[in-house]
C-alpha cells in the first residue's frame, strides 16, 4: 500500500508545473518505509503529520510506502543489499529487528542530529535508551514507545466468576482453569504471524527464570539445553496451548485474533498500549479491563519502535528534520493517543484520557524496568528459530526439552 502525501505550491495548481522550480522552490522527496498500523487513527495521523511538514516546507513531497509486518521486513532486508532504498524506514528498536539493519549498513548514525536539535532533552529517556544500543553512534528517533500487558473482557471474567484482576500466576492461571470450566477460551493468538505466541513464551520465560536468568537466555550467555528453567517455560507454553487458548490458532492471523477477541470468543489478549485506540474504533472500551501479565518479577514487557535514517538516503539532512517535527512537544501533544496511549515526548501533557488510558499511564509509572520481545533481544537469524520451536510446541509437535535443546543446538553452530 503507499499512501502519497503531497504539497501543490499554488501556481502550480494552474497547470503551470514549472513555477516552483522559477520562484525558487526545488521539488523534494522523502521516501518513508512503514508499517500499514492496525489502529487507523496512526495511518492517518502519519498523513497529518505529513501534510503539515509539507505546508511548511513548499516543495517536499513526503511519500509513505506501507506494508504489512513481514512485508515490510523483506523489503528492507532486500534494500539493505541494494543501492536503493527509503530515506526513512521504520523498524523495532534494539539489538534483534533494528540492530540486524544497523549491522547490514542500513542506518545512519544520529549522533550530529541528536545534538543539532536537542533530541535527548526531548525525549523521555526510557524511549531513547535504545538509540545507543549500538557499538558506534546513535541510530534512529523514537516513534513510540509501548507497554504489553493482558487486556480482558470484562463480561466473560464475571462469568467465570473471576471477581478481581489475577496479581500473581498462580492467580492467572486459576482464571484461565475457571474461564475454560465455562466452556470459555482463555486467550487468543493469531498463528500465522509467528511474533504473536512468541509473546506469550517470552512472558513466560520471565516468571520461570527470573529477570537475569531470562536476560543471560535470550543474549546467549546462558544455555537454553542446561537451565532447566527454559525447559519449564516451553512445557508451560505447552500447558497454554493445550488447556486455554482459542483454536485452530495457527491458521488465523492476529487480525483474525483480535476480531475473534471483540466478538467475546475469548476472555484476553496479550497486546500493547496500542490496542486501546483499535478497540475504541471497534467496540465500547468499558467492556475491556487491563493488567499486567504477572511475572513477578517488577518489570514490564515492552518495546520501543524507532524510525531511522537510511544509508540510502539522498538527503539525510531533510529526513533529520522531518523526525525532529515528528517527536516536537506540539505535534506529539496534538496527536497524543493516536499512535499510542502515551508520547515519547517527556513535555507532553496527559488531559482529558480515556479510562484504559490512564490505566497505561498508572502501569508505566509503576516499573522503571522492562524486558523486550525476543525478536528483539535475538539475533535476525536466531528469532527465526526461536520463532520455529515455538511454534512447534505450541502445535504439539515437539517435547519442551526437545525445543530447549534444538534452540541452543542452533546457537551452538552459529
Amino acid at each position: 500500500m503507499m499512501m502519497r502525501s503531497k504539497f501543490l505550491c499554488g501556481a502550480a495548481l494552474l497547470g503551470a508545473a514549472t513555477i516552483c522550480a522559477t520562484a525558487g522552490v526545488q521539488a523534494q522527496e522523502i521516501n518513508f518505509w512503514t508499517i500499514n498500523f492496525s489502529n487507523q487513527a496512526a495511518n492517518k495521523a502519519l498523513e497529518s503529520i505529513a501534510q503539515e511538514f509539507e505546508a511548511k516546507h513548499p516543495g517536499v513531497d513526503v511519500v509513505f510506502t506501507q506494508r504489512a509486518v513481514d512485508e515490510h521486513k523483506t523489503a528492507l532486508r532486500v534494500a539493505a543489499g541494494s543501492d536503493t532504498g527509503p530515506d526513512i524506514y521504520f523498524s523495532w528498536a534494539g539489538l534483534g529487528l533494528g540492530g540486524e539493519y544497523v549491522q547490514a549498513g542500513m542506518s545512519v548514525p544520529l549522533d550530529d542530529y541528536y545534538k543539532k536539535y536537542n533530541w535527548k532533552d526531548e525525549l523521555l529517556p526510557t524511549a531513547a535508551a535504545f538509540a545507543d544500543d549500538f557499538a558506534e553512534g546513535m541510530h534512529g528517533v523514537p516513534f513510540t514507545f509501548k507497554g504489553e500487558a493482558l487486556y480482558y473482557n470484562k463480561t466473560l471474567f464475571e462469568k467465570a466468576g473471576i471477581t478481581k484482576e489475577p496479581e500473581t500466576y498462580e492467580e492467572l492461571l486459576a482464571a484461565a482453569g475457571a474461564l475454560k470450566e465455562q466452556g470459555i477460551p482463555a486467550i487468543t493468538f493469531g498463528g500465522t504471524v509467528n511474533w504473536h505466541v512468541m509473546r506469550l513464551m517470552d512472558v513466560i520465560l520471565e516468571t520461570k527464570c527470573g529477570a537475569q536468568t531470562h536476560d543471560d537466555l535470550m543474549a546467549m550467555k546462558a544455555s537454553w539445553s542446561t537451565t532447566p528453567c527454559a525447559a519449564d517455560a516451553f512445557a508451560e507454553l505447552k500447558t497454554w496451548s493445550d488447556n486455554y487458548f482459542l483454536k485452530p490458532f495457527m491458521g488465523i492471523s492476529q487480525q483474525q485474533s483480535f476480531s475473534l477477541f471483540v466478538a467475546g470468543r475469548a476472555a484476553m489478549m496479550l497486546e500493547g498500549n496500542w490496542l486501546v485506540q483499535q478497540l475504541s474504533e471497534a467496540s465500547d472500551l468499558n467492556n475491556y479491563g487491563l493488567f499486567p501479565f504477572p511475572t513477578g518479577t517488577k518489570r514490564l514487557y515492552g518495546f520501543a519502535e524507532y524510525n531511522y535514517v537510511s544509508s540510502k538516503s539522498k538527503n539525510p539532512d531533510l529526513a533529520a528534520e522531518f523526525l525532529d517535527y515528528f517527536i516536537s512537544t506540539d505535534v506529539q501533544q496534538r496527536y497524543l493517543g493516536t499512535m499510542a496511549t502515551s508520547s515519547i515526548n517527556s513535555k507532553v501533557k496527559y488531559e482529558n484520557q480515556r479510562p484504559l488510558e490512564v490505566e497505561w499511564n498508572e502501569i508505566f509509572g509503576a516499573y522503571d524496568q522492562m524486558f523486550v520481545n525476543g525478536d528483539q533481544a535475538f539475533p535476525g537469524n536466531v528469532t527465526t528459530e526461536y520463532f520455529r520451536v515455538i511454534n512447534e510446541v505450541a502445535s504439539d509437535n515437539m517435547e519442551p526439552k526437545a525445543a530447549a535443546d534444538a534452540l541452543q543446538s542452533f546457537i551452538d553452530n552459529l
